[in-house]
């Protein structure tokens, strides 16, 4: 009996800037997903983690120079992209934050399908004239996007407010769920009281990702619970003055390989994010089986279920708020496992990476499948498309 060939995998490339923190890990896990499922898969971005995980893997590495922020290089920038695009010839480009999705779409220009997971916008993380020439840009740029691929409903909310008028989908963010599972403590813990309870935070040292937050509310956490100690894991252009108000029981891990030792060495794991799209370091916490406090910012309250967004989230940038919950979970160890337990169920249920790869590679077909039909571009201004 004749069996007709599979039909072929299409070609992908995916533009990344920046090369670390939660990007580059949903780059990574993403394009590990793909690679095992049988797509060609190509990224293009600069050198750095990003990259030599994506070498291990055995992934097509493109080196595409580029800076973190959007400055007078650009021009140079998207005209490299241009000529790599013009080497790979993909069927399909999918561009990751803010400063790959706009060299992306300014070297495309809807001349290929095109995806952009902003993982959180670009105007919230500035303020000002550049917060309003980020959010012009969002709006004009979403004509050049044949979807806008958001981690949370939040996120896409946050959008539609703001006048980016696209055709939206949500895919949550997904983690390894093998990787990120319950196991021995194995971190190398400060020398200090075995006993005393550790607390972690894990993201860059910036702005975004609050440490000066939890700093600052700590002296109230040391008062309910004087031998409770913070570790901070990660590097970032706050290093030297967040070091500089650290209380001495708060420890500087700087950036590790390897994460998961000291999601498992923590009582508790707390996020105090000014924004958001949907962070990775709680998903990936609650997959160790660890509770987490996290700030009632785009994505959190969808990423938890319900027993915890009820006891887990608190208001961003409240210290008071934050020390009061980290010290009353910090007191119940019950509390602490039963939260804990109940998070890992939700990961397995909801947030396992091979899920999103399969959601994502659906956006894929969709998109695929609309360009073999010719029929007229319609601007993005006359659009408001929003997929469930």
């Amino acid at each position: 009996m004749h069996q007709s060939a599979p039909a072929p995998r299409p070609r992908v490339l995916h533009l990344a800037q920046p090369v670390d923190g939660g990007v580059a890990r949903v780059v990574l896990d993403l394009a590990r997903a793909q690679l095992a499922a049988g797509l060609h898969v190509t990224t293009a971005c600069p050198d750095g983690e990003l990259a030599d995980g994506l070498r291990e893997l055995g992934a097509d590495v493109r080196r595409w120079q580029a800076g973190r922020a959007p400055g007078p290089g650009l021009p140079g920038e998207v005209r490299r992209l241009v000529r790599l695009i013009d080497r790979v010839r993909p069927e399909l480009v999918h561009a990751h934050s803010a400063k790959a999705g706009l060299a992306g779409r300014l070297a495309v220009r809807g001349r290929i399908p095109t995806v952009f997971q902003p993982h959180a916008w670009s105007f919230e993380a500035v303020g000002g004239t550049t917060a309003a020439l980020a959010l012009h840009w969002e709006r004009w740029g979403a004509r050049w996007a044949d979807r806008v691929v958001c981690v949370s409903k939040a996120e896409r909310e946050t959008g539609l407010r703001a006048g980016v008028h696209a055709a939206y989908t949500v895919v949550p963010n997904g983690i390894d769920t093998e990787r990120f599972a319950p196991g021995p403590r194995t971190a190398p813990l400060p020398a200090s009281d075995p006993a005393a309870p550790v607390v972690v935070c894990v993201g860059r040292l910036c702005r975004q990702k609050g440490q000066d937050l939890l700093l600052g509310a700590w002296a109230r956490v040391l008062d309910a619970v004087p031998r409770a100690r913070l570790v901070l894991v990660g590097d970032g252009p706050d290093r030297e003055a967040l070091r500089h108000r650290a209380h001495p029981s708060v420890h500087f891990a700087g950036a590790v390989g390897d994460v998961v030792p000291w999601y498992r060495a923590a009582d508790l794991v707390v996020l105090p994010s000014r924004w958001e799209g949907m962070a990775l370091a709680p998903l990936e916490a609650l997959g160790c089986g660890r509770p987490v406090v996290v700030t009632d910012v785009d994505g959190a309250r969808e990423s938890l279920p319900p027993a915890l967004a009820a006891r887990c989230l608190v208001p961003p940038e409240d210290p008071a708020a934050l020390a009061g919950a980290i010290a009353a979970l910090l007191s119940d160890p019950p509390l602490r496992a039963a939260l804990g337990e109940w998070g890992r169920r939700h990961i397995l249920s909801t947030h396992d990476v091979r899920h999103t790869a399969e959601r994502i590679s659906d956006v894929y077909r969709e998109l695929l499948d609309a360009r073999t039909e010719p029929r007229p571009r319609v601007p993005s201004e006359c659009r408001e498309s929003i997929h469930p």
